[in-house]
């Protein structure tokens, strides 16, 4: 038995145990405390050069359990392996969603907003707007949405279930591409998955288009965010530099889902791409660009609050999280 300088295990439970009895007969009464029954808020701020950054959960997202054709080339079994090699649960592949709001001195700016509660995927999505407000982030006084792309996740949280505008005076930002795509009831065809993202779309996206700027890459729309074309996962997939006084920090997207299946097996198209090849093409350049930058992303769907690092490993990549740090 291991012996800690001269006391084992044995003998630390044997002391706990007689401390529990001893509270039980002699010592004073304590009272249980209330059990809350619900998640602490969350969100996690820190400084970007002369911008403060705040990571809102939108909650976790369940998209089911691994199996074949998720990925393409690797059967659920080898995802489940994967999964099991880091500790996680291998019968549930389990993302989170880290929205992330820039605040620049002069303009408050969100990048994507959830799912707006649809219970596709899970009962624990839909809470970004109650942690915007326990992080003293008002809806009413963001200023402009930057989306990644059209997707369920990212854009349906734009207005709520009786049609009215979430960020009501936000100016929104996002491809053409994406727009046309997305808002295209054509495309839906059989699919039930695609008339559900089609028909979630057009409720979020056309009752804002007098307020839609289209961007392309290259572009800053506001001072300090500059958008990266990243196309493959979406026909118009963007992703965005925010940068200030040299400080850098990537918003990943959707080029990468799940921290150890997408880094460990990068050349794996997802199930819901649009074109599964581009979006390996994409990812496998942008991996390396973040790699030989050493730049700090925050990835949508990675464990909260999914800020960290992309590095390399003997095969394919690995996420290195970054250290939590409270000082502003």
């Amino acid at each position: 038995m291991k012996d800690f300088g001269g006391v084992t295990r044995r003998s630390l439970l044997a002391g706990a145990a007689g401390a529990a009895v001893a509270g039980l007969s002699g010592g004073p009464a304590l009272a249980a405390a209330p059990m809350t029954n619900r998640p602490a808020p969350a969100h996690h701020r820190f400084k970007l050069g002369a911008f403060e950054v705040t990571i809102v959960s939108d909650g976790p997202l369940n998209i089911g359990p691994p199996k074949d054709g998720l990925l393409t080339g690797v059967t659920a079994d080898d995802m489940k392996r994967a999964l099991e090699r880091q500790f996680l649960a291998p019968d549930a592949v389990e993302m989170e969603q880290n929205a992330l709001v820039v605040n620049t001195g002069k303009q408050l700016v969100l990048f994507d907003t959830g799912t707006g509660g649809l219970d596709t995927f899970g009962p624990n999505t839909g809470r970004l707007v109650r942690n915007l407000r326990a992080a003293g982030i008002r809806p009413a006084d963001i200023d402009a949405v930057m989306l990644t792309h059209a997707h369920a996740d990212h854009c349906f949280g734009l207005m709520t279930a009786k049609g009215a505008r979430v960020f009501p005076k936000a100016q929104i930002y996002m491809s053409q591409a994406d727009f046309d795509f997305w808002t295209d009831e054509s495309k839906a065809g059989g699919n039930d998955m695609m008339k559900m993202m089609i028909g979630g779309a057009r409720r979020n996206l056309l009752p804002n288009r007098d307020r839609i700027v289209f961007i392309k890459d290259g572009q800053e729309p506001v001072p300090g965010i500059q958008a990266m074309a990243t196309p493959g996962h979406t026909v118009g997939h963007l992703c965005f530099t925010i940068v200030s006084e040299g400080k850098m920090l990537f918003n990943l997207g959707d080029v990468a889902h799940h921290h150890v299946l997408s880094t460990e097996m990068p050349r794996a198209a997802f199930a819901y791409d649009t074109d599964g090849n581009q979006g390996v093409a994409t990812r496998l350049r942008v991996f390396d660009m973040l790699v030989s930058g050493r730049t700090p992303i925050v990835a949508y769907h990675f464990p909260w609050p999914g800020l960290g690092y992309i590095g390399r490993a003997p095969v394919g990549y690995r996420y290195v999280p970054a250290p939590l740090r409270t000082v502003l």
